[in-house]
């Protein structure tokens, strides 16, 4: 069975690391609650078969899903796998933090920490897309210099984003 490598990071008093197999139902349901919040739906055989199927759509493709955590109880996840959007392309996934953890800074160094293991890996280009009622995420990403893109390809959402990384 193909396993993810040990990823692992502190935040304050967060800690970030790979995802686990027993992680499933909690990150499925942190994930869920977060676009409830938004009066978005949980899409298990549509946009969010990912959070279901870690290991065949980041695992065996080369992606990473990490979760956060604080007291031992998941409070975000995000992720990445490679695209066909160019050479050398990912797109972040499920990046998605509770309420009670936001405007920490805590999306901010866990894209920052995507963005290095992404360009630690070899790939040039970072792809998100998102929904405009997730306001923070926009300004978030607008912010770290995503540029607006033209080619959403998932249907709950209406923005994509991409950054280009400096050759390492």
């Amino acid at each position: 069975m193909l396993t993810q490598p040990n990823y692992r990071d502190t935040y304050r008093n967060f800690a970030i690391r790979a995802w686990q197999p027993q992680d499933r139902q909690a990150a499925i349901a942190l994930i869920g609650e977060v676009l409830q919040e938004y009066g978005l739906s949980c899409e298990p055989d549509a946009t969010d078969q990912d959070a279901f199927d870690v290991e065949t759509h980041y695992w065996q493709t080369g992606g990473a899903f990490w979760v956060v955590e604080h007291d031992q109880v998941l409070v975000g996840t995000a992720g990445y796998y490679p695209v066909s959007r160019g050479e050398k392309a990912v797109e972040i996934r499920k990046m998605y933090l509770l309420p009670q953890v936001r405007g920490q800074g805590l999306g901010r160094y866990l894209l920052a920490c995507l963005e290095t293991e992404i360009q630690r890996r070899g790939f040039h280009h970072i792809w998100i897309e998102t929904a405009s009622v997730l306001k923070e995420a926009c300004r978030l990403y607008e912010s770290s210099g995503y540029l607006p893109a033209t080619g959403v390809e998932t249907p709950r959402c209406d923005r994509i984003y991409l950054k280009k990384l400096q050759a390492s």
